[in-house]
This record gives structure tokens, sequence and C-alpha cells, in this order.
């Protein structure tokens, strides 16, 4: 294949780059996704085999490495997941270029699998493909009035403020003025506050211009965090929620039980006669749980300040109805209470809540891959230590997994390097010498890319991607805006890319 267009070189860290010469082994790896668990893929691949040709005694190995991406634009949830003004976290971006920048590594963008190629075409190309799509779909609440206008996922709301290009900037006019959060992660909060936060304070962000201008105008004065269980089973980190209550001009509230603030342990001052089971994953000595308690005792303690926006926590409720009619008008909710197994159950006990935007933040799931094994009740490729597994429990040839798509969407961003290693340790001891290689690409097989120029297919490279990068600097530097605004939309971004195809 030729060698690919790039700008900025910076190999990753690893060993010398081995180039081809007698005795010299090449592995050539597909990796389907460019987000962290794919990036974290290609490094890992770089970095291991580059290991192993310095212990081989004999051959040398050489890697090459084709991360693809159905989007013309590198990085996955770090761009289009993390929110605007986290900066610290965003700049993870930086570290992963360097891995899209090394030699042995090329971008390969606006390539679905299933559409442009497909699992079998890539499987005679390469010695080993590495599936590592993440959580696109959200999880659904099962109520009635989940489709009425004015209900959506957060993720697609994220994906709004996140100027993801399959989102309409048009979307979310935020002319709501009570808004309803279901959930009790820290995408529920960053969400929550995207909507308290005064618009200004996103102008030195990279929100697309249409965005922030709907930020602006925004009419939202109430936002409810709503939670099934208490704030000792919630997955919030501490250090997210005294953010959120440090915001100026925000009030918090906490609408629990004097009890169930306590954190319902056995034993616990103040536990309520409900509350006499441990929550399950709520351990009393857990730092993150008990720093979670501290904050939100404060935050039921106080007064309101008179901020022109409210978050209001509302522990021990569930959705059971979202009602209309045509459109949102309120949400109805059950009380719980903490089970004798653990969990929460309902009390028979009903709230009305008027809201006019229901966000639902209650868990992402992973798509099946056109031709690949999928676990529908774990909505996770099957795999043992990254081998995709098939239908008769063994590893299917060439076939590996890496991230959410293998593990479910848990942990950080970080997590997924530890798991990718792990799935490239396994492909490694498949594909180098002393393993038992279970496939070889096709010998006589065209490279990638003259099969898909022979069916009117161009990839966008890594030269057209840095094209939309600079754009987008020279957006916000016209625009007194910060480092970086985001294009809108599949025709900028090709556009910026000078790719000819868009969305």
């Amino acid at each position: 294949m030729t060698a690919p267009l790039r700008g900025r070189p910076g190999p990753v860290s690893g060993g010398p780059d081995l180039g081809p010469g007698p005795g010299t082994q090449v592995l050539r790896v597909a990796v389907v996704g460019s987000g962290p668990a794919g990036l974290y893929t290609a490094e890992a691949l770089v970095k291991q085999t580059a290991q192993a040709a310095q212990a081989a005694d004999g051959a040398a190995v050489r890697v090459t490495v084709d991360v693809l991406d159905r989007l013309p634009t590198p990085y996955g949830l770090v761009r289009y997941g993390v929110a605007p003004d986290h900066p610290s976290i965003r700049s993870i971006a930086d570290y992963l270029r360097r891995v899209l920048e090394d030699p042995r590594v090329r971008f390969l963008g606006g390539l679905r699998l299933g559409g442009e190629v497909t699992r079998e075409m890539l499987l005679s190309c390469y010695d080993a493909v590495v599936y590592a799509t993440g959580a696109p779909l959200d999880r659904r609440l099962g109520v009635p009035g989940e489709e009425l206008p004015g209900s959506a996922a957060a993720a697609d709301f994220v994906r709004w403020y996140c100027g993801h290009p399959d989102a309409d900037p048009g979307r979310f006019a935020l002319d709501a003025v009570s808004v309803a959060v279901i959930g009790a992660g820290n995408v529920a909060l960053d969400v929550a506050r995207v909507l308290a936060r005064p618009a200004a304070d996103f102008g030195p962000t990279d929100v697309p211009d249409p965005v922030l201008a709907a930020l602006a105008a925004s009419r939202v004065r109430e936002i409810h965090v709503i939670s099934r269980r208490g704030p000792a089973e919630a997955r919030f980190t501490t250090k997210e929620l005294r953010e959120l209550g440090g915001l100026p001009g925000v009030d918090i509230a906490v609408d629990a039980s004097p009890g169930h603030l306590a954190g319902a342990f056995p034993g616990d001052a103040g536990a309520s006669p409900g509350d006499g089971v441990r929550p399950p994953g709520a351990d009393p000595a857990d730092r993150r749980v008990r720093g979670n308690l501290a904050v939100v005792a404060d935050w039921a303690a106080r007064g309101p300040h008179g901020g022109g926006r409210r978050v209001c926590f509302r522990f021990w409720r569930r959705p059971v109805e979202i009602l209309g009619p045509g459109r949102v008008t309120a949400l109805r909710l059950e009380r719980t209470a903490p089970g004798a197994a653990g969990g929460a159950v309902g009390t028979g006990v009903y709230d009305v809540l008027p809201v006019q935007l229901v966000l639902r933040s209650v868990g992402y799931r992973s798509a099946p891959l056109a031709g690949v094994p999928f676990d529908e009740r774990r909505a996770v490729v099957p795999n043992a230590e990254g081998r995709v597994l098939g239908a008769d429990g063994r590893p299917r040839p060439g076939e590996y997994v890496a991230g959410w798509l293998k593990r479910g969407p848990s942990g950080v961003i970080g997590t997924n390097k530890a798991d990718a290693a792990q799935t490239v340790r396994s492909l490694l001891a498949d594909r180098l010498p002393g393993g038992a290689p279970p496939h070889h690409a096709d010998p006589g097989a065209p490279p990638l890319a003259e099969r898909l120029a022979a069916r009117g297919v161009r990839p966008v490279t890594y030269a057209e991607w840095l094209g939309i990068d600079e754009r987008e600097h020279r957006t916000a530097a016209a625009l007194g805006r910060g480092e970086r605004v985001k294009l809108s939309g599949w025709d900028a971004l090709n556009t910026a890319g000078g790719h000819p195809r868009s969305g």
C-alpha cells in the first residue's frame, strides 16, 4: 500500500522503525475505529511489535497499522463526547495525535464497516482486524411517552454541543424553562452543567457557533437530575459534583430524605428504617462514595442564593411516564426505596414534575457490526482476552476486539489503554513467530486502496484531516474564540479537508 500523507512527524516511542528487509516479517493490521480504544490499540501494536523485534533471535518483525473510521475526523469520544468546558480531558487528543503521526500508522477516514468496506474485504487485505467502534447507541427508558417531541437521549445532546457531523445544529432550541436529566453518572452531570453554565463561559471553547448562539438564547431556568437510587449509589465523581456546585449564579437543591442522604448504610447515623441493606457497590469505605455524600449533604443544608438558574437533585425517583399531549409537558415519577435484595423498588407514591425537555442518560450500548458476532444481551462482541469468539465458542481467525465493544461501556478514557494492550498481546501471540497463526491475508488480494478505488471510493487522508484541523483554528482566530471552533456538518468538514464526498 502507498505511503500515507501526513504532517508534523512524531513517532510513538517503543523502538526503531524496522524497514522491510531479508527475513523481516511484515504484519499488516486494520483497526476499525479511531477513538481512544482504536488509537491505543495502534500504539500498542507499534510498541509491542518493536519490543518483540528487539528481543527476537533471528527474523525481525515490522507492523503497519491502518486505522479506519466512518468520520473524516479522528479521536472519537475525545472529540465528540467530552464536554467543551473540560479542556484538560480533551487534551488527550494531543497524545493520540502522536499515534496517528507515527510512520507505521495511517488514518483512513470516511469508511464504514458494512458500507464502503466489508469484513471479508478487510480479512483478505490484512493479517488481523481489530474492531474498536465503541458504544454509540443510547439505552432507552422503556416508558410511555418516550417518543414525544421534547424527549431525547442525552447522547444526542452531547453530540449536538460537541459538533458531531451527524447532529443537526438546530436540533436543540433550548426553549424549555424546566428540563429533566435522567441518570446518575458523569454524562448526566455534564449535561446539567452545560445547561446551567452561563453561555459566555463557552465563548473560548470549541463549540460550533450555532450551538453557542442556542446556549446564549436558552430559556432554561430549572434542571432536575433524577436518580432511581440514592447519592451513595450514584456513579458521579466527587470532582464533577463539586464543579457543578461551584458554578456562579446557580443554586443547588436536593430532594431526598435525611436518612437517604446519610448513605443508607446499616448503622449510619440518621439512617431511616427502610435503609437496613447496604446498596450494592456503595461501600462506606469508598472514598468517592464518602466524598459524594459529603457534597450532597452540604448542598442539602444550604439555602438558595438567588441564582438565575437552579439544579435540583431528585434521588429515589424513577420515571414511569413522559406526559404530553403533542410534546413533553411533564414527567411522572414514582418514589423508590432500597430493596431487600439491593437496588430500588417502587413505593406506589407518584409525583408529576412539570418539564418541557427530558434528556435520558441511562447508559450506552454498542451496535452490532456486519458479519461480526454480537451478544445482544450484553451488547458486546463475545471474546476471550480480545480474541473474537464465534458461535462455537472458538476464536475466529484474524479477528480481535478492543474498548467498549469488547467489555461494555465502563471505565474512563485511560482504561482503554490497558484493555488495548491485552488485545494486542493476544494478537501478537497468534501472529508472531512461535505462535500458531490462525489466519493469513490473501497474498494475491489487491491492497485495500486499490479495491476501494475500483469501487469509486477514496478515503479521507490524514492530510485532509489536517486541513479540517487548520480551518477550525483559523475560524476560532477570526471569531476571537480561543484555539478552535468546530465546523458543523459533513459538508463543512469535507470542504475544509478538500475531500469531494459529503456525508
